[in-house]
């Protein structure tokens, strides 16, 4: 039985309409003083503290504690201001599954897994009333590495349900690569949706338990009600 459903956030919950990108951009800019900072960056999946380091490599900035610290100051005042105009949406089914999850009896705890920072997770899922739906979480303040994101996830779930939790009791829903893999480092299953930054059979390639184009195509029922063992990627 399912017991935690950890949630990816960009791509998978919400789509910004690249306000997260933009925020980057100009909190690097007005920090350290660099226009084109975001360029060369690949952000799909990928986590806040991987990516700033990997811009302060390209730009010849010290990847310094005061620098990082900076940095984030920026990104998340350039983030609430351009949250507010955001052109985004909740990705597909994602409203109606969360309900199924929570109608389940017994319902799993629900909560993020996510490489944003904690503050950025919160500025992006308030704007679309769906931050107080999730009850622990696990950001890229806890760790650089996605994985040892997934760990500490884990870790707050246990805690929060007074139970060791084994990875085959954990869903991991997300839309990229890098979503399956910090799942399988934590033993957990996979729910991939091809609603952010990877194609369908991107994906496929890397073998979900589950993969769907959006959540519309598959009920909370069904994923939490199947034996463990039995692979339902389609």
């Amino acid at each position: 039985m399912i017991r935690l459903v950890l949630f990816d956030i960009d791509g998978t919950l919400i789509r910004t309409g690249g306000a997260g990108v933009e925020a980057f951009a100009r909190a690097f800019a007005e920090v350290f003083g660099v226009r084109d900072g975001v360029e060369r960056i690949r952000f799909a999946g990928r986590t806040d503290t991987s990516l700033v380091r990997e811009m302060m490599s390209l730009s010849g900035v010290p990847p310094t504690e005061a620098n990082f610290r900076r940095f984030f100051e920026a990104y998340v005042a350039h983030l609430r201001e351009l949250m507010r105009g955001c052109q985004g949406e909740i990705c597909p089914g994602v409203v109606e599954f969360i309900a199924q999850l929570r109608a389940l009896s017994p319902p799993p705890l629900i909560g993020l897994l996510t490489g944003n920072i904690r503050a950025g997770a919160e500025i992006k899922l308030r704007h679309f009333q769906l931050w107080d739906l999730f009850h622990v979480g696990a950001f890229a303040d806890d760790h650089e590495d996605r994985n040892e994101i997934a760990v500490v996830a884990r870790e707050r779930g246990s805690r929060a349900l007074r139970e060791p939790l084994r990875g085959e009791q954990i869903l991991v829903v997300g839309d990229t690569a890098h979503d399956i893999r910090c799942a399988r480092a934590i033993g957990a299953r996979v729910l991939a949706v091809a609603t952010g930054g990877h194609a369908l059979e991107e994906l496929r390639a890397h073998q979900p338990d589950w993969l769907v184009r959006d959540l519309r195509e598959v009920s909370a029922a069904e994923i939490c009600g199947i034996p463990t063992g039995r692979t339902a990627a389609s």
